[in-house]
């Protein structure tokens, strides 16, 4: 019983921790960068926020399957790219063009999830061939240029507000909210913990694994897309490799949320913290005039702190140090 305590009080502070790492980043951003937490600042940064965090949090769902999903860049590129493309500016086709998208990124999810788990294929290596294949396609239909804009429609809501609050940021709470319900609070959610947890044990159990695995992949493409549609709404002219700035956020949004590459366990709300954190920094960074160059240095120290503070036997630290404080006054 104390060893299972334990095990849940590290994971769940392994969770939490990244809210008072994103408070104190949001406190010492002003003497770094002037203006970075100003009103404007904060509704032109917390849509990408939002953004991120959606993409981050199919990446969450593979990456508690023991998976890895390289083809966002991709996905949300040439979702990016199909939304305004496809309706040329024209309100009226706009719902086809989301339509096709999440078709033609549900197929590319499916692809990687059949790659991984018919043929064995290493998910670093699947996706990233169709990662490879979805930037072809972009160069193809595109020739290299990218004049189209997205709709008035696309544009009214991705700029819209609801109370004050960005309608992108409504959505992403929503998808949050959603995830979170259905992984802790339904049989499937719990087969999905199950099977990321163990396959072999899932398995045996009579689990249908490569079903859940497989469809995995699909869900993150998809969230892929949706996140591919609100940036071009937001951009209105998104560029053709907008995607490519979501490949190691996304990973460092969910490590830095405190879900093990390992797989299991979770929390896409966590990983919306991280999310927000990075945005965040991403902020502070280019206020002090630093180049983009430092961004991604950063991005990755925080991928490596992550996974080595998770390892970090906080609780026996702390005992210790109380037991130490405890015998110096006596």
């Amino acid at each position: 019983m104390a060893g299972t305590n334990r095990r849940r009080w590290r994971t769940k502070s392994a969770y939490f921790a990244i809210w008072p790492a994103t408070f104190a980043l949001f406190a010492i951003s002003p003497f770094i960068a002037r203006g970075s937490i100003s009103l404007g600042a904060l509704r032109s940064t917390l849509p990408f926020a939002a953004i991120l965090a959606i993409v981050s949090i199919g990446q969450t769902l593979v990456i508690q399957q023991r998976g890895l999903d390289l083809s966002i860049p991709g996905i949300v590129s040439i979702s990016a790219i199909l939304a305004t493309k496809i309706p040329g500016g024209v309100d009226s086709k706009l719902i086809r063009a989301v339509v096709i998208v999440l078709v033609i990124c549900a197929i590319a999810g499916l692809l990687n999830g059949l790659v991984v788990t018919m043929f064995g294929v290493t998910p670093l290596v699947a996706t990233l061939g169709v990662n490879a294949l979805l930037l072809g396609t972009i160069l193809k239909i595109t020739s290299g240029a990218q004049t189209a804009s997205a709709t008035p429609n696309l544009v009214h809501f991705a700029a819209g507000r609801v109370l004050g609050v960005s309608n992108i940021i409504l959505l992403a709470i929503l998808v949050i909210a959603v995830v979170t319900f259905i992984v802790k609070s339904t049989v499937i959610g719990r087969r999905f913990v199950a099977i990321g947890t163990s396959a072999p044990a899932a398995r045996a159990a009579g689990m249908p694994v490569r079903l859940y695995q497989t469809m995995t992949y699909v869900i993150a493409a998809l969230f892929g897309a949706i996140g591919g549609i609100l940036l071009a709404g937001y951009l209105q002219t998104p560029g053709l490799s907008g995607g490519n700035e979501y490949l190691l956020p996304s990973i460092a949004a969910v490590v830095l949320g405190g879900t093990s590459l390992a797989g299991g366990g979770g929390s896409v709300l966590a990983t919306a913290g991280g999310a927000l954190f990075l945005t965040q920094l991403q902020q502070v960074v280019f206020g002090a005039g630093a180049p983009a160059s430092v961004q991604l240095l950063i991005q990755s120290i925080a991928i490596a702190l992550g996974m080595g503070l998770r390892r970090v036997p906080w609780k026996n630290l702390f005992s210790k140090f109380h037991s130490t404080q405890a015998v110096a006054t006596t």
